[in-house]
């Protein structure tokens, strides 16, 4: 692949629950309309909060498979194929790019939830190839955010690379609507969730990434909203990405069901 006459956004998605990849609601609708805003890529690179791993792997089958990797939702969410095909070329530039982390090749995984429910709201088509890159459990906050930072060229080269997941995430403390578990969108944050979403979101735009990285440091409110890092760990990739000067745009900055935020946000967009 050559490479592209502008510099690819990065983007941090929110992805809230798996009902957004099938529900016409405020933040799939948001989803469908940023494929416009954003030039269209040649792959996409997806670091999603549900593929944790020892070491770094990255997908690099053909046809990754559709993984439906949650419980208790109705039938039709688990029919749901996203066909988008695999790219030997992002994954081999992938390993190149993180050379100093012995990076391996996953023929096993796939496309995860977090991945394909966004993805297949903005390229319904699933004609843009996409490639899964693991969080690695044995590395901290920062050394992650460290790791991401080699993935810079990769924006030259026409790659997309979206990280999935959500600021506030404590499933423990879901306040559910009567609708049951299926059902993330009651739209209301506890009081902690709110502080903790407006002190991520001025620490982001004031460029503030190493106290993000040091996160556990930053109070209850933090705690309570990150009790585990895989769904705070994909923010972390895309802000070591972004480049001196390049904007923030937010967009779906709400909570819901009490204890979960879907801000996400586009870096360098056009």
């Amino acid at each position: 692949m050559k490479s592209n006459d502008v510099v690819m956004p990065v983007l941090f998605v929110g992805h809230g629950s798996p009902m957004n990849a099938i529900e016409d609601n405020e933040f799939s609708r948001e989803w469908s309309a940023l494929a416009a805003r954003v030039p269209p890529p040649k792959a996409v690179l997806c670091i999603s909060a549900h593929w944790e791993t020892a070491g770094v792997r990255v997908t690099a089958m053909e046809q990754p498979p559709t993984i439906h990797d949650f419980g208790g939702f109705p039938r039709e969410l688990y029919e749901v194929q996203y066909p988008a095909p695999g790219n030997a070329w992002l994954a081999a530039e992938v390993k190149k790019a993180l050379r100093n982390a012995d990076v391996a090749f996953d023929n096993e995984w796939g496309l995860d939830h977090g991945c394909w429910s966004v993805l297949s709201r903005m390229y319904p088509d699933a004609d843009v190839p996409i490639v899964q890159l693991s969080l690695d459990t044995g590395r901290s906050a920062r050394q992650q955010y460290d790791l991401a930072k080699g993935l810079a060229p990769l924006r030259d080269n026409g790659v997309l690379i979206v990280g999935s997941g959500n600021l506030v995430h404590n499933l423990g403390l879901v306040e559910f609507s009567g609708d049951g578990p299926q059902d993330f969108n009651k739209p209301f944050g506890f009081e902690w969730a709110v502080e903790a979403n407006q002190l991520f979101k001025k620490l982001i735009a004031d460029n503030k990434h190493e106290k993000l990285t040091e996160y556990q440091s930053l109070g209850k409110a933090v705690r309570l909203a990150v009790p585990t890092p895989e769904h705070y760990l994909p923010m972390l990739y895309v802000l070591a990405l972004r480049r001196s000067g390049e904007p923030i745009e937010w967009f779906n900055d709400k909570p819901v069901a009490g204890s979960l935020t879907m801000t996400s946000f586009l870096i360098g967009a056009h």
